[in-house]
């Protein structure tokens, strides 16, 4: 619909050092331009004499916010005194308190629902908790709505129980982090944004999903953030800025856009929900599915649709005996072949356990992906009879490179992804040579502060990258291989901005998938160009 979003900055714990938030905010705004306002999660005061000293130069007016700041009530009894009893007022100019709980809408028509302090554990509750109570007064009204879709942001002082189920793990210990009815909250409100602090930590878990597939109609994703505290001595990240269009105000199909990422709803954790429909396909073994690729379907798999037939009819006598059931995604995943999620129109070739498809953004026209039918992490987790076939197909990719004047380089990266999706990039021998291509990885690995080393050619990836080990992995034409072993904060892209970069391809500009994007008919005509050029070399076809 065209309208502006607006730019909006969150923070965590402030603890007084409001001088040193302000600073640098200020240092964003000539950087990157005005925002329109800045949310403050946790506690925004501070306890010591000096913090009281540096909040009374902006309560007298000697010195002002420099852009619309919002903050919470208390989240500790010490700094009730700050707050006047009295809901959603100003406290100084241009800092204003939002309340114990509600709801706040901007003239823009974003929606702010929020909750301050702690749940209260007893009862009176103290000044900087929140009951029952509250909750129940902030979420009625708004879901005895039948409009009701949810907020865009949520603001709470403590992080909800449980959020990281699904999703990557905060690095903080989860033990006592966390309770249960601000996850209750989040998972009634659907906040498209929830910010948190207090636990002195930042992290941005995976987007979730607030519907069930196949069983509810689609809704948006919402997105966990928690922030440190300013100015902390990890130099962890306090400040998160963001652009939002308030729900009201957007098309409802782009509202509901499923990001690549996506996880299950953490909150739904442990409930007893009805398969759905699709459950029964999901359980057949990855060789039953297959697609009109404009091929003549194989002998065997003509036989296959019979059985399935049979199998309708009540004749299980007759079925040859299953092959062991791949694990079973957690959530709704993109790649899985009998996911409604994934993209059909991108695939190339199906084989009995793995298959190939375009890459989604592709970084050249026959940058593909080479996937497991059935679900499964890495390379490091495949069975042998995928493994055998995964390699089937890299010797045939390899060879209609070849063909062309090309190096196949493939790369996988296990981290922050559900499924194994083995990138495979073609690069014109013309270009530059194996070495340079080598040379351009572990110089931007350094540059990245990694160590990537060199593993010998006929290394098992298991023997040093046990299941459930994050890594990253290249293996270059020649057959020599780079590995590193994920520690944390890993630059997702990496692979394709060094394939990208002057020193290879020279496409920096496409180094983001999401930068690349097709319309739907131009990744029809790529996938359908690439199908034909790569059958001579498909092993998929043959009788």
């Amino acid at each position: 619909m065209g309208e502006k979003p607006l730019r909006v900055l969150a923070c965590g714990d402030v603890g007084g050092k409001i001088t040193a938030l302000f600073n640098r905010v200020n240092t964003i705004q000539k950087k990157s331009g005005q925002f329109d306002l800045l949310l403050c999660a946790g506690d925004f005061f501070g306890t010591s004499p000096e913090s009281e000293a540096e909040w009374e130069t902006y309560r007298s007016g000697a010195q002002k916010a420099p852009i619309h700041t919002y903050v919470l009530g208390a989240a500790r009894q010490e700094t009730v005194k700050y707050f006047p009893s009295s809901d959603g007022c100003e406290l100084a100019e241009n800092i204003i308190y939002l309340g114990r709980r509600g709801i706040f809408t901007g003239a823009s028509g974003l929606q702010i629902a929020y909750v301050s302090g702690r749940e209260a554990l007893q009862d009176p509750a103290p000044a900087h908790c929140f009951t029952p109570k509250d909750l129940t007064a902030l979420v009625t009204p708004l879901t005895s709505n039948s409009k009701f879709k949810g907020v865009d942001i949520l603001m709470t002082s403590q992080w909800p129980r449980g959020v990281w189920q699904y999703g990557n793990n905060p690095e903080i210990d989860t033990k006592f982090c966390g309770v249960s009815s601000v996850a209750n909250l989040a998972e009634k409100l659907k906040p498209r944004y929830h910010f948190a602090a207090l636990e002195g930590a930042y992290y941005e878990r995976l987007p979730y999903r607030n519907h069930v597939v196949l069983q509810e109609n689609a809704q948006h994703v919402s997105r966990f953030i928690a922030l440190a505290a300013v100015n902390n001595p990890g130099k962890k990240k306090y400040l998160y800025a963001f652009n939002i269009v308030p729900m009201k105000n957007m098309d409802p199909t782009e509202l509901i856009k499923q990001p690549q990422d996506v996880t299950e709803n953490p909150y739904r954790k442990g409930r007893k929900e009805k398969p759905p429909p699709s459950a029964a396909a999901q359980e057949e073994p990855p060789s039953q599915f297959f697609f009109d690729l404009g091929q003549k379907k194989k002998p065997q798999q003509q036989q296959q649709g019979a059985w399935r037939k049979r199998q309708s009819d009540g004749d299980a006598s007759t079925l040859p005996k299953q092959p062991r059931r791949p694990p079973q995604p957690t959530g709704p995943c993109w790649f899985c072949l009998a996911s409604p999620e994934v993209e059909k129109h991108l695939v190339i070739s199906i084989g009995t356990h793995c298959y190939m498809a375009v890459a989604k953004g592709c970084l050249t026209p026959d940058h593909v992906l080479l996937l497991p039918i059935g679900h499964y992490q890495s390379v490091v987790d495949l069975p042998s009879d995928v493994v055998e076939e995964l390699e089937k197909y890299k010797s045939a990719i390899r060879k209609y490179h070849k063909s062309r004047g090309w190096r196949c380089i493939l790369f996988e990266r296990n981290y922050r992804s559900q499924h194994l999706q083995l990138q495979v990039v073609p690069v014109p021998m013309e270009r530059c040579s194996t070495e340079d291509i080598k040379e351009a990885f572990m110089v931007q690995a350094q540059e990245q502060q990694m160590e990537l080393m060199e593993i010998p050619e006929h290394t098992d990836l298991k023997q040093i990258a046990p299941p459930g080990t994050p890594y990253f992995y290249v293996e270059l034409d020649t057959g020599e291989k780079l590995f590193y072993r994920i520690k944390k904060n890993f630059p997702l892209q990496f692979g394709r901005e060094v394939l990208a970069s002057e020193a290879v391809l020279n496409i920096p500009t496409r180094s983001d998938w999401r930068e690349c994007k097709y319309s739907r008919d131009e990744e029809e005509t790529l996938t359908k160009q690439f199908r034909s050029d790569f059958q001579p070399f498909d092993f998929a076809l043959d009788d």
